[in-house]
């Protein structure tokens, strides 16, 4: 048979049984050979319209891992105010797990000073203990601070990359022999190296999905330009610090080349307003970071700022129509957290809303003197974080000894507080004079004259009921860990020198850095007078002080090299090694004791 003839016989066989069958209509049971086309999938969900973005923020940590036995002054019910505790990296861990719980899109970050200036419990381990705290915080980002180059900067890349490597004095690795370093990301786009290249990333970015629609946020991280004038100059050796608000504003584009949907500058400058940690009026508002805001790209869409200590959450719109930032901090030692809200259109891939507050972190109640201040139910209270707390209790166990050892007793407190109009302060005086005293024993090149500081003194120096201070106590007040340096110097230089008070780097005649003098050193200075003769009346133990002649002084390592631009130090020659700061005044309390803290009266103000 022809093929197309037997096709159309089998065509009519088939069309015959589907009709014995009772067609493909019928209630029988045939099944056609094609099966049915599967219904059409559901369409999919569409792109939402925004995604909101959780930022979270600290800055100022200084490694205060135990709470820091401050209180935050809130809003009360009912009106008034109320102290709430604040404080402790436990309770920190705890406070930002429960903000990172309410936004699954989250990104937590530091504005700087997480390490440097730290008590004893971080500053004893060289700041590993507050590292490995906030590695299990899970942040994202620490843009570094100025005080995270006190030990210098190979140490700085220590803290980042990890390792044992000995770079100070202090032994490294004490308690973890296989210290990892930071998990999470040091950024500092204006800290820039000999070759060109920054010291560390300048820039990070996450990237946030909902619904099969993702927005990113960049993070650019960045210090104070005027960080060499306010560490050791050793420390940043070929190190420059780019301007901040051109160093942003240059990154921006490549950003937004990346992908960038929004833009948030952390850095370690900040200001001070005149209201309460989360009033958003912002009144007041003043500081180095004004200048910086005015200067930035409006493509930036949030400030997250540090430095200062002070807490703020600032329309900056409100100040300067022209740049309209979100501008926050938290202010300090881990006692707050910014919680900061973006809404990023998906289409558009811009910010259309921002807010924040400043999150108190509450952690438990503290005595301090005939004072307590309790926890508050007016506030949520938060839990410790138990692998942060045990993170803490094993470095405390080893600490513990030390830190409760009584080193001498004081008639009484010793404040750091700068007293008008000298900008004395009784203890910044009580360092000099111990300083003085171990480097003057009888002999050749002892010293004559000593110079404190005031950024050096970190704490005040209240003795127990009985009189007692502990090694703890003083070694807050001189966490540094600088060692004691003599120099000779001549009349005439330590008048260039105390003349830098006033008009070197960023001290000013409106305000200077007054170094504190050691006793039988006294002297005059007037505000009024032209810069390079505002000093007068040198006299060292009632002889007035020859410009040719020679002299010993001592003062700690962080001067010796220039530090806080006091570059006369530098001129010094014959230059002899000490002791550590924090023995020279243990030494001096324990051979005094009961220790009259002495007056200020050392430094007189003429017209």
């Amino acid at each position: 048979m022809h093929a197309s003839l037997k096709h159309l016989a089998l065509a009519g066989v088939v069309l015959a049984t589907l009709s014995a069958c009772g067609g493909s209509g019928s209630s029988g049971n045939f099944f056609p050979f094609l099966p049915p086309a599967p219904p059409p999938a559901p369409a999919p969900p569409p792109a939402p319209g925004s995604i909101d973005v959780k930022l979270i923020a600290f800055n100022d940590l200084h490694g205060n891992l135990e709470p820091p036995k401050l209180s935050i002054t809130a809003p009360a019910t009912g009106g008034g105010t109320v102290p709430v505790p604040a404080g402790g990296a436990a309770y920190l861990a705890s406070a930002v797990a429960s903000l990172k719980a309410k936004n699954e899109n989250n990104a937590v970050v530091s504005a700087g000073d997480m390490i440097g200036a730290s008590p004893l419990v971080s500053a004893l381990f060289l700041d590993e203990s507050t590292i490995e705290a906030v590695n299990a915080m899970k942040i994202d980002f620490n843009a570094v601070g100025n005080h995270e180059f006190d030990k210098g900067q190979t140490e700085l890349l220590r803290m980042k990359n990890g390792g044992c490597a000995k770079n100070t004095a202090l032994e490294p690795c004490r308690v973890n022999k296989a210290f990892p370093g930071a998990n999470f990301g040091f950024l500092a786009a204006n800290t820039v190296k000999t070759d060109g290249n920054t010291l560390f990333p300048a820039t990070g970015m996450k990237s946030f999905t909902k619904d099969g629609a993702t927005v990113k946020v960049a993070f650019i991280g960045m210090t104070l330009k005027g960080t060499p004038n306010i560490v050791t100059p050793a420390g940043v050796a070929g190190l420059s610090f780019k301007d901040e608000a051109d160093t942003a504003n240059a990154l921006i584009p490549q950003l937004k080349a990346q992908g960038a949907d929004a833009i948030v500058v952390v850095i370690h400058e900040g200001g001070t307003t005149t209201v309460g940690y989360n009033d958003k009026s912002c009144a007041g508002l003043s500081g180095d970071i004004l200048p910086i805001l005015n200067k930035l790209d409006t493509a930036v869409d949030v400030v997250i700022s540090g430095h200062t200590h002070r807490s703020y959450v600032c329309d900056y719109g409100k100040t300067n129509p022209a740049k309209p930032f979100l501008l926050t901090s938290a202010g300090q030692y881990g006692t707050l957290l910014t919680d900061i809200n973006l809404t990023i259109d998906t289409r558009t891939r811009k910010v259309t809303a921002k807010a924040a507050d400043n999150v108190i972190v509450q952690g438990e109640a503290y005595t301090s003197g005939a004072n307590t201040i309790a926890l508050t139910d007016q506030y949520p209270v938060f839990g410790k974080n138990q692998e942060v707390a045990a993170l803490i209790s094993q470095y405390l166990a080893i600490a513990g000894p030390l830190v409760q050892r009584v080193v001498g007793s004081l008639t009484t407190t010793a404040t750091r507080a700068q007293v008008e109009p000298s900008k004395e302060s009784v203890l910044g005086n009580l360092i000099a004079d111990a300083q003085l005293a171990a480097t003057s024993p009888a002999g050749k090149g002892a010293a004559q004259i000593a110079f404190m500081n005031p950024g050096g003194v970190r704490a005040d120096l209240a003795p127990a009921p009985g009189g007692n201070v502990t090694y703890g106590q003083i070694f807050a007040v001189q966490p540094f860990g600088n060692s004691l340096v003599v120099k000779t110097m001549t009349g005439a230089q330590i008048k260039a020198v105390l003349e830098q008070q006033f008009n070197s780097g960023s001290n000013t005649v409106a305000a200077p850095k007054v170094l504190l003098p050691s006793r039988g050193l006294t002297y005059a200075f007037s505000a009024s007078a032209p810069g390079g003769s505002r000093i007068s009346n040198m006299a060292l133990n009632g002889t007035a002080i020859d410009p040719a002649a020679n002299y010993r002084v001592t003062m700690n390592s962080f001067l010796a090299t220039g530090g806080d631009n006091f570059t006369v130090f530098n001129q010094g020659t014959d230059v002899l090694g000490g002791d550590q700061d924090v023995d020279a005044l243990e030494a001096y309390i324990k051979a005094n004791s009961p220790l009259a803290p002495p007056a200020t009266d050392r430094i007189t103000v003429v017209p």
